[in-house]
């Protein structure tokens, strides 16, 4: 029944930014950890930002002191400001639910297309 809608994707040059969103519709989203994960053609989903519901985050390495996860609970949207964009950064990124971030009741969005390149 939840519906997650990511948007804000798109083409942009190396070094340039983009921000994504997701929007949740249902329950309140301070219940919810919730995330930003990746996968390319031909590659496994990775994990790129997660945010619970008081604020903590955990980023990858590969995007530390790049990208930004945020959460707007009035909104039930969660962000992912992505500064300093490489080639390798080109995925499908979607967004994440999980009830209180036990890994067990989890949502996924359809994802949004990523695409850096000069």
């Amino acid at each position: 029944q939840v519906q997650l809608v990511e948007s804000g994707g798109g083409l942009v040059q190396p070094g340039g930014s983009l921000r994504l969103s997701c929007a949740a519709s249902g329950s309140i989203v301070n219940f919810y950890t919730m995330g930003w994960h990746r996968q390319a053609p031909g590659k496994q989903r990775e994990l790129v930002a997660r945010i619970t519901g008081d604020g903590s985050t955990v980023y990858a390495d590969f995007v530390k002191g790049r990208f930004t996860i945020s959460r707007d609970n009035a909104k039930n949207t969660v962000y992912l400001q992505m500064n300093d964009l490489k080639p390798e950064d080109a995925a499908v990124y979607y967004c994440k639910r999980d009830f209180l971030g036990r890994g067990t009741n989890v949502a996924w969005g359809q994802g949004t297309q990523v695409t850096v390149s000069s």
